[in-house]
């Protein structure tokens, strides 16, 4: 790339107010995400109460959100690759809204299950769209972090969103946490509008009519100097978003989306039933939410910890660690004494692990696609992904329904994360380099 080249500059140029907020806004998406996700396991209780619902039940309404959020991975996350990440984003906000606002007006467990697909059709576009804008706001240095920080807004939704969820629960039934949903979705339409423009690297990419001009506008805000021209295209710039089936990336792509599918696995079971799972130790719903949000507090804590060691001890090693230590930590937690303080404390241990090892596989996904894949083969990955998503709290609700006890249906469910991290293992270190370096 030449000094004329903007991705160079935004690549090599220390990152400024505007990259900052521009992740931000990424990092704020990724909280709603987590909200909106987070929101029916919050609901859970007072849904299951109202309308009669077992186990095995509430374990299928837990999931549905979960085969919106897998279609819309496969689905709406290559558009990202195609019209752009911001249109991607608006578009899967609106959808996000829209569904949250249906959910609480339905009377039946169809109904909820039907608005809960739409919100997930928006949640799996967005997560794909949003890695990608992380990544390409960043400079080299700092992109593993950014990915880590934005990919710790999905706990962040889940601490901020648990304690309104908490306090609405407090006072009126389960809708009200859908409808707030839909109120902050709604209120980050016009932030994304006006502060988070259009990749710089997606413009360069595919080069529309009005490119340079709109490459130019962006980086006179952020106070670098415009550019003459576009960077010349090249040769491994081109072609298909099934490139991501390829002989060249079909290894990384088989590698990452089955250590994904396996962590997912494990990942929805633990935050779907650990609401239930401690009501049905004699607390009440609240004090479920609230074990739920200390699960969301320590991946907070992990991932931020996980961002920074990347620089020390490499992004794939902590990966695998970070997903060994989730289900040691489940299997603890699945035999823990029914105290409150305790169970809060080994919920913190359990996040502080599980959440690591999703942001080791975001900041995987960012680096082993080029520009032009990172999308596509983000989302398809992240919509392998959502069937682990779905088939974990069903898993878990059979297993609970069927008679086997907390600590044997922890311990099940760890397998999933033991076995990401022997896929994870399989990925070649050499894929670990800047995809769009052509020999990577």
């Amino acid at each position: 790339m030449s000094g004329n080249d903007p991705r160079t500059i935004i690549r090599t140029e220390p990152m400024g107010q505007f990259q900052i907020v521009a992740v931000l806004i990424c990092i704020a998406l990724n909280a709603l995400d987590g909200f909106d996700v987070l929101a029916i396991s919050f609901a859970a209780p007072g849904i299951s109460k109202e309308w009669g619902l077992g186990p095995g039940a509430l374990g299928i309404v837990i999931s549905t959100g979960l085969v919106g959020m897998a279609a819309g991975s496969l689905i709406i996350a290559p558009m990202a690759d195609i019209i752009g990440r911001r249109l991607a984003i608006i578009g899967c906000l609106s959808a996000m809204a829209a569904g949250m606002f249906l959910s609480a007006t339905v009377g039946d467990v169809y109904m909820l299950a039907l608005w809960r697909v739409v919100t997930g059709l928006g949640i799996g576009g967005m997560l794909a769209a949003i890695n990608a804008m992380a990544a390409e706001y960043a400079n080299d240095r700092n992109r593993a972090f950014a990915v880590s920080v934005m990919t710790i807004g999905y706990p962040i939704g889940g601490v901020l969103g648990g304690k309104a969820a908490a306090i609405l629960l407090g006072h009126y039934d389960w809708r009200a946490v859908f409808i707030f949903g839909g109120i902050v979705s709604a209120a980050m339409l016009p932030v994304v509008a006006l502060r988070l423009p259009e990749s710089i690297e997606f413009l360069a990419l595919r080069r529309p009519a009005d490119a340079l001009a709109r490459i130019n506008a962006i980086l006179t805000r952020m106070g670098h100097r415009a550019v003459s021209a576009l960077p010349a295209p090249m040769a491994h710039e081109k072609g298909s978003v099934l490139d991501i089936f390829s002989p060249k990336l079909l290894p990384r792509t088989l590698s990452v989306a089955g250590a994904y599918f396996l962590h997912i696995l494990t990942f929805y079971y633990i935050l779907g039933w650990v609401p239930k799972i401690v009501t049905s130790l004699g607390f009440t719903a609240q004090q479920g939410t609230e074990v739920s949000v200390w699960t969301n507090l320590g991946g907070i804590i992990g991932g931020t910890l996980f961002g920074w060691m990347t620089h020390r001890f490499g992004l794939k090693p902590l990966a695998i660690v970070a997903m060994i230590a989730t289900a040691a930590a489940l299997v603890l937690f699945g035999r823990t004494a029914p105290d409150l303080f305790m169970l809060k404390a080994m919920a913190t241990l359990l996040g502080f692990f599980l959440f690591s090892g999703v942001v080791g596989l975001y900041s995987v996904l960012a680096k082993v696609y080029p520009t032009r894949l990172r999308a596509t083969g983000t989302g398809f990955s992240i919509g392998v992904g959502r069937v682990g998503g779905v088939l974990g709290p069903a898993i878990g609700g059979w297993l609970i329904a069927t008679g086997f006890s907390r600590p044997d249906a922890a311990a099940l469910m760890a397998a999933g994360s033991v076995l990401a991290a022997v896929v994870l293992m399989l990925l070649n270190a050499r894929h670990l380099r800047d995809a769009n370096d052509p020999e990577s």
